[in-house]
């Protein structure tokens, strides 16, 4: 209904970043032949899942970890496989992230050769203090030349920042926001910091070590966001994602408006449509241990469960009301049989928190800020 696209998962970093808990690991050695042939078995796998009804692949995505430290031959077999399982969009997207302290002219080139039209590239801050704290291997300076690196070769490029970081002010973002926005990328992907459990900086945290941003200070950095990225022409499709009109990123549009999407990789999710039911996927995380799955059953899903059709309805709505577009009220229901609670909807609606416009309910600005309140609230 929303379209079809591929996340693949490359596990591995140089460093772990201590405010990270996605599913990364640094390695000593990688035998990049073994981990892609593995990938390949993976994708074998979901095609032959999907039987011969198969979508058509709107986008591709290598996430990670650091999937820039793929080679290019890697990241091209890993394409080459995926479209002689399906039928490619003419227009496929096809996104890749990238860390400055890997990012490599010649590699940026093998990659747009090999059919990588999109480059997502991780700065997260703008000063070499803040860098430092945050784990990066990177500087200024090498994230300023991975930047244009990036932006000679690839006609999509999007900046990634983190902010709301400990002790930092507004003027201090407003400065830093307005320099990411001086580089001309269509497409920034702004992130406040959280502190994850079971990461360094949640242990930080608890000793007093790191003094997160209070709740008020976090939420007017958001505001100043908002104000400046709109003023620049990059308004917020989504609650962290900017973008000039027609540069939204395509795979995370059909994450929020809940289309499918195969997971391969360790510790990747999926969402299908198996057979006219909602399938929710997960893969081991540990790396070995999903590449010795794979070699044992073509595989390394250990979570394979139909999504009851409450919560697939709650997903929708949850995935939808993140992005400025909102929800559209008759397809949801076509699809779901159900609509949300509009007595509630009309009560939240007049403390300001959603609107109901033009068939579309959506989330303001002051409502994505506790959207999961508001879902609990509308629910059906």
């Amino acid at each position: 209904m929303s379209g079809f696209g591929i996340y693949v998962h490359w596990p591995f970093c140089a460093a772990k970043c201590p405010y990270c808990d996605f599913n990364s690991h640094v390695r000593a050695r990688i035998d990049e032949d073994a981990w892609i042939d593995a990938i390949a078995r993976e994708l074998e796998h979901v095609a032959a899942w999907q039987g011969d009804e198969k979508p058509i692949v709107e986008t591709v995505f290598f996430g990670g970890g650091t999937p820039s430290l793929m080679s290019g031959k890697a990241v091209g077999a890993a394409i080459d496989k995926a479209a002689r399982l399906w039928r490619m969009a003419n227009d496929v997207e096809i996104t890749l992230e990238s860390n400055p302290a890997s990012a490599d002219a010649q590699r940026f080139r093998d990659y747009r050769a090999c059919g990588v039209n999109r480059v997502s590239l991780g700065v997260q801050a703008l000063n070499d203090k803040d860098l430092k704290m945050l784990g990066r291997l990177h500087d200024v300076a090498e994230a300023k030349t991975a930047l244009g690196m990036a932006m000679q070769t690839f006609d999509r490029v999007s900046l990634d920042l983190i902010y709301a970081r400990p002790e930092q002010s507004p003027k201090a973002w407003r400065e830093e926001l307005q320099e990411a926005l001086s580089f001309g990328t269509d497409h920034l992907s702004l992130y406040q910091l959280t502190i994850e459990p079971a990461t360094p900086f949640a242990t930080l945290a608890r000793t007093g070590a790191l003094t997160p941003l209070d709740d008020d200070n976090a939420a007017t950095l958001y505001e100043i966001t908002q104000e400046m990225t709109e003023a620049a022409g990059r308004p917020a499709y989504e609650i962290s994602n900017h973008a000039k009109p027609g540069e939204e990123s395509r795979h995370n549009l059909l994450y929020w408006r809940y289309g499918q999407y195969a997971g391969v990789g360790p510790g990747a999710h999926g969402r299908l449509d198996i057979g006219g039911k909602r399938i929710a996927t997960m893969a081991e995380k540990l790396p070995e241990r999903w590449q010795q799955a794979v070699s044992r059953r073509g595989h390394g899903i250990i979570e394979q469960s139909e999504v009851p059709h409450e919560d697939a309805a709650r997903e929708h709505l949850l995935m939808n009301l993140r992005l400025a577009e909102g929800l559209d009220l008759a397809a949801y229901e076509a699809r779901w049989n159900t609509t949300p609670d509009m007595a509630r909807v009309a009560e939240l609606s007049k403390q300001g928190f959603l609107k109901a416009e033009n068939g579309r309910l959506i989330a303001t600005p002051q409502g994505r800020l506790v959207l999961n309140r508001l879902i609990a609230e509308i629910a059906a």
